[in-house]
């Protein structure tokens, strides 16, 4: 299984002290050393962590394939195009969230987002679609001719956290999942038994199939055992660890746990 590395959070850490460092350039040959099959970043319509410069800096620096996710906006497809990643996934975007919630609302948004996937096309970008893992979903990815859809783990490793992490003794816990542990299991069964039905539905139509959102090193194997699965795009988790091992170490730890 393919293992893209989300370098994000490198530059939220720039961000936070308004300087270049970290600068998330740097994060590129360690990434290849380590062994991870491709570098995927978020350029945000507010541009909160990822600026154009690193955008543009980073495609054309690594040596890897680049993920640029996105979001329908036709500025944002438009500076895309330019910079002509191999790769654009198509995520929706609210500027008050903390990270991405859900996936796309392809069937209110078909037509905006047919057009988007035409003018990557067009520019030799394949696409992919950041999605519930849902039929009707899938069904309408199918019919908009992506190469990829990447379905969102959010849910399930919100669950996954809730009911074998530390969260609910938090102040980030989850006050709607606040429920007793065999009802959390229950849940967690049905929302892997969901994402496992998406992606071979997918995987039927072929399409191919990436996952990611909330992945870290305790819920992955879970995710990682779907065999029609073939990636999984993972970035807080591996550079959360990195602070205490490294980048390079962190990123061997996930392919092992991926394993």
């Amino acid at each position: 299984m393919l293992l893209g590395v989300n370098i994000d959070h490198i530059a939220v850490l720039r961000e936070a002290r308004k300087i270049n460092d970290p600068n998330p350039l740097d994060a590129l040959g360690i990434c290849k050393l380590a062994n991870a099959d491709q570098i995927t970043i978020h350029l945000r319509e507010d541009r909160r962590h990822i600026h154009d410069d690193d955008a543009k800096k980073i495609i054309e620096n690594s040596t890897l394939p680049v993920n640029l996710e996105c979001s329908i906006n036709d500025e944002i497809i438009d500076i895309v195009c330019k910079l002509k990643p191999q790769r654009a996934t198509l995520v929706p975007e609210n500027r008050q969230e903390v990270t991405t919630e859900g996936g796309l609302d392809i069937k209110s948004n078909f037509e905006k987002i047919k057009k988007a996937i035409k003018k990557l096309h067009d520019n030799e970008i394949e696409v992919s679609l950041f999605i519930d893992p849902k039929k009707e979903t899938i069904k309408l990815s199918s019919e908009l001719k992506v190469e990829w859809i990447e379905l969102h783990t959010g849910t399930f490793a919100n669950i996954y956290a809730m009911l074998y992490g530390n969260l609910r003794n938090t102040h980030h816990s989850i006050k709607e999942l606040e429920l007793p542990r065999q009802e959390l299991k229950v849940m967690l069964k049905e929302s892997k038994k969901q994402i496992k039905k998406a992606s071979n539905k997918a995987d039927q139509l072929n399409l191919k199939v990436a996952a990611g959102h909330g992945l870290n090193y305790q819920n992955v194997s879970l995710i990682s055992s779907i065999k029609t699965i073939s990636e999984l795009n993972i970035g807080q988790s591996i550079i959360a660890r990195s602070v205490y091992t490294g980048l390079h170490q962190a990123i061997l730890d996930m392919k092992e746990s991926i394993k």
